[in-house]
């Protein structure tokens, strides 16, 4: 029993992270990174309890599992339990300036986002045109356009501002309509722009996003 309670442990964790799926491997989220450690304790009960305590720990693996699938199907269905559940972007630097606002919000102080600049090779706030605090934790930043690798200065090309930051528009036949106000976007340009580049319906659209150009790019 000493050894089979481990090894059916494993094939128990493997079968439910496969069942999961990548994402929830990846700790993409901080509710993905609960659910990863609060499977992993549950496994490891079945490993550590007594034979009449091995049940309750599989039960409690396998209910955790289904919930975590429930909740990420409701995810999928609506935006408000998406950012509930696993949070959303935020937009700390934008054009080069603190978002005093976004700070407050990400819980984040001007010390440790210099610290999360400094790991990314930016000495300077005003060397970024955007820095994006992921649902993860993360920081992603676009550097402006001069200071980008093999940068238009060092071509002798034009070096123009970004219009805006790339954004989503269309996800699987849906526009979205916060992004599209927030662009300062009339729908009407839109449909003028799909049926330019020949798509009869938005449901045809798998993905579609405004550029930094401020061009429609279609998937």
């Amino acid at each position: 029993m000493i050894i089979l309670k481990p090894v059916f442990a494993f094939f128990y964790l493997l079968l439910i992270a496969r069942i999961l799926g990548n994402k929830q491997m990846g700790h993409l989220t901080y509710f993905n990174y609960i659910t990863g450690i609060t499977l992993g304790t549950l496994t490891a009960n079945i490993i550590s309890s007594d034979t009449e305590l091995i049940l309750n720990s599989i039960v409690g693996v396998g209910i955790w599992g289904g919930l975590v699938l429930i909740i990420t199907w409701l995810s999928k269905k609506s935006s408000t339990l998406k950012v509930i559940f696993q949070g959303k972007p935020i937009i700390i630097i934008k054009q080069g300036k603190l978002l005093a606002e976004s700070l407050r919000t990400a819980k984040l102080n001007i010390d440790d986002l210099l610290m999360m600049l400094r790991n990314k090779n930016i000495f300077s706030v005003r060397d970024v045109e955007y820095a994006i605090l992921e649902p993860n934790g993360e920081l992603t930043l676009l550097e402006r356009p001069e200071l980008l690798p093999v940068t238009r200065s060092d071509m002798r090309l034009d070096v123009n501002d970004y219009k805006n930051l790339p954004a989503s528009i269309i996800i699987k036949g849906k526009m979205i309509e916060k992004n599209l106000e927030e662009l300062g976007l009339d729908p009407a340009w839109i449909y003028q722009e799909l049926e330019r580049q020949e798509v009869k319906n938005i449901e045809e659209v798998f993905y579609a996003e405004i550029t930094e150009e401020g061009k429609l790019y279609i998937n």
